[in-house]
């Protein structure tokens, strides 16, 4: 179970995420929206398109601008719309469970026995 933990809260809890540029992606439905507040605060990545940022907010501590999501990607980063991923103050820990199910020319491969390299 991959788990988001600031100041020894958990923000978000998934048998998977997606790795991306060094980030852990998590599903919309892994993230506990309670500590979530919105932020003002975008960027532009060129190839995923505009990130909206979120503030932590656990009683008096606020984390600003910790999280981000991309409600509209480009084409190009679909798989991970509306996941949320988090700064550096955020520690991500735990070990991801493998996938149900492999794409068919991953699963072709695999049965190959071609490997990435």
């Amino acid at each position: 179970m991959m788990r988001a933990v600031w100041n020894g809260v958990v923000l978000a809890e998934t048998p998977r995420t997606i790795r991306l540029e060094g980030n852990h992606y998590f599903p919309p439905d892994s993230v506990y929206s309670e500590y979530f507040g919105d932020s003002p605060s975008k960027t532009l990545c060129p190839w995923k398109g505009v990130a909206r940022y979120h503030n932590i907010i656990l009683g008096d501590d606020i984390g600003p601008d910790l999280a981000w999501r991309y409600p509209h990607p480009s084409p190009l980063a679909l798989r991970i719309k509306n996941h949320v991923a988090f700064g550096g103050q955020v520690t991500i820990d735990g070990t991801r469970e493998p996938a149900a199910e492999r794409g068919p020319v991953r699963g072709l491969l695999a049965r190959l026995g071609a490997r990435r390299t």
